[in-house]
């Protein structure tokens, strides 16, 4: 029993017509790599490259399905083989450029390819063919069911089928498949390559924080905003990170009265308590005890200056400098002296602004001899 699926005129451009299944686009030299004949291009898996000898026209075209392998016409002056199996349940017959399809009823099993052709040499030198325009080549393609084998030359009669077949043959063929220990080779070598740039990005990362190179392993081990003040001035975050714990709290409490001076809030009476207890080592009075207490009093207090300040890291130039002054207590109690001291020293800078840290780093240096 023979089913066709096509029978009639199919139009080609730059003499190419596909057979396709999946969703990977042929390529002639995917399609015919390692092949010995230039009409049938079956080495790309699910598609097939056929080549034609017109141009650009309409030519004959049918497509058979066979239960074996069918008898060969001798009317045929080309005919080549090869084996195809589709990638998808859908294969089409597709002319170039997507312009006309024709759907294949194909199994997803092995088939063997016969690819037949006749007027390819006059099709050839027509180049082209208009409508009104008598067939010039027509072509056959046969499908049944086989287990796969090597593409061959059944029959060459033609300058053109010569020609393909020659290009077929210098494209080389394609790599064999890795090996399951090249395999695991690639693998260890893809996981290590991870490993190196994750490794570079940390060390870009690290960099970027601590100002260009990288930090000593006691200011590397501070978390919080340490990373801001290493970045406006490294030789000075290192000195804070080599000193005693003594003088690192003692730096605290001195960058908290700094920022607050600076923003004037010390004379508040609800501010001044609390700069007494971070001296004496004690829990901060109310409203510190609740930083959302801090925020609705320094907001709502009528006596509170309203001050700004450029920021430093965007540039803003509206920056509450009240605003920016008040995390600097928060920092100076934290239990780890560096990062209080850090910490509080970032907030100061914030409420220096950018035009005043430079001299608050100046003074600190001279107060505590760093």
């Amino acid at each position: 029993m023979v089913r066709t699926f096509v029978s009639g005129q199919v139009h080609v451009h730059y003499r190419q017509i596909y057979v396709e299944s999946g969703e990977d686009y042929p390529e002639l030299k995917a399609c015919f790599a390692g092949q010995s004949n230039g009409l049938c291009g079956a080495a790309s898996p699910g598609a097939l490259f056929l080549t034609t000898g017109l141009h650009t026209g309409s030519i004959g075209f049918t497509v058979e399905l066979h239960e074996g392998p069918p008898p060969l016409d001798e009317v045929w002056e080309e005919v080549v083989e090869a084996s195809f199996t589709p990638a998808s349940a859908r294969v089409a017959l597709v002319e170039w450029g997507d312009e006309a399809t024709w759907d294949l009823d194909l199994a997803r099993t092995s088939y063997r390819v016969r690819y037949c052709a006749l007027g390819m040499d006059a099709a050839h030198s027509a180049d082209t063919r208009r409508e009104d325009e008598p067939e010039i080549d027509r072509y056959l393609l046969q499908f049944w069911p086989a287990a796969p084998e090597p593409d061959r030359v059944v029959r060459q009669t033609s300058e053109s089928a010569a020609y393909w077949h020659g290009v077929a043959r210098d494209i080389p063929p394609p790599p064999p498949p890795p090996t399951p220990q090249e395999l695991a080779e690639a693998e260890l070598q893809r996981r290590r390559e991870q490993k190196r740039q994750e490794e570079e990005r940390r060390r870009a990362r690290e960099l970027r924080t601590w100002g260009g190179r990288p930090p000593s392993e006691r200011l590397s081990g501070v978390t919080g905003n340490a990373g801001a003040v290493a970045r406006l001035d490294r030789d000075l975050a290192e000195a804070i990170a080599a000193a005693d714990p003594v003088t690192q709290r003692a730096i605290a409490r001195w960058a908290a009265h700094r920022a607050y001076a600076e923003a004037g809030l010390t004379d508040l009476d609800w501010v001044t308590p609390a700069l007494d207890a971070l001296d004496q080592g004690r829990d901060l009075p109310p409203p510190f005890e609740d930083r959302a207490r801090v925020w609705e009093t320094l907001f709502a207090d009528p006596r509170v200056r309203r001050t700004t300040v450029t920021s430093i890291g965007t540039g803003t130039r509206n920056a509450s400098q009240q605003a920016m002054a008040v995390p600097a207590l928060f920092a100076a109690v934290r239990d780890e002296p560096l990062r209080a001291a850090l910490d509080a020293l970032s907030a100061a800078t914030a409420a220096f602004g950018r035009d005043g840290y430079e001299a608050l780093f100046t003074e600190l240096r001279g107060v505590f001899g760093l």
